[in-house]
């Protein structure tokens, strides 16, 4: 019954942020959509901060879970995105809170998952220094939280999976060219 409970209050918060801005939204609405009493929110979550965080944190689990292999560096976008594509308008109400920084967390975190994964399949079997493997990750993690963060600022109004696979013609190559300048023999 707790794990129901909690669940029935995520979903009528992300139900309530797809429809307005978090500074629009009180516990009283969210106990009143779900059918619980304050009391309950309490019990499971100290404030809208918290549970803002709490359901950020669990959706960079679920994709990580959902995610233990990446065959392409799109498919580093598409596990990067989903939860944002799903809930457009919750994501902006999030990322256009006081609680940007805990969404760019989650970018962030979700970002070197995806590049890791990607990564580590890609570099099976070479041998390239853990320094340099390092560099490569933190470079393709940044160019993916950018071209999100960058998504989002314009409202999400562009095709972001176009723009990407644009960007993943113009820079074919560059990752194998990479690789092969660091690896030894």
């Amino acid at each position: 019954m707790a794990a129901f409970t909690k669940t029935a209050i995520r979903n009528s918060f992300i139900k309530l942020l797809n429809e307005r801005p978090i500074s629009q939204i009180t516990i009283r609405d969210i106990v009143d959509d779900c059918g619980v009493n304050r009391n309950t929110f309490y019990y499971y979550f100290q404030d809208l901060p918290q549970l803002v965080e709490t359901i950020v944190n669990e959706e960079a689990d679920r994709m990580i879970r959902e995610h233990p292999s990446i065959d392409s560096i799109e498919d580093c976008l598409h596990a990067i995105i989903g939860f944002a594509l799903e809930n457009r308008k919750a994501v902006l109400h999030i990322y256009n809170s006081v609680n940007r920084n805990i969404y760019e967390q989650y970018q962030w975190r979700v970002c070197e998952h995806a590049v890791t994964t990607y990564l580590d399949g890609v570099l099976a079997g070479k041998t390239v220094p853990e320094q340099d493997r390092l560099l490569i990750i933190n470079y393709l993690k940044c160019v993916c939280f950018g071209i999100t963060i960058g998504w989002l600022e314009t409202g999400m109004q562009e095709d972001i999976q176009a723009r990407f696979h644009r960007i993943c013609e113009l820079k074919r190559g560059d990752l194998e060219t990479m690789i092969a300048r660091c690896e030894q023999p």
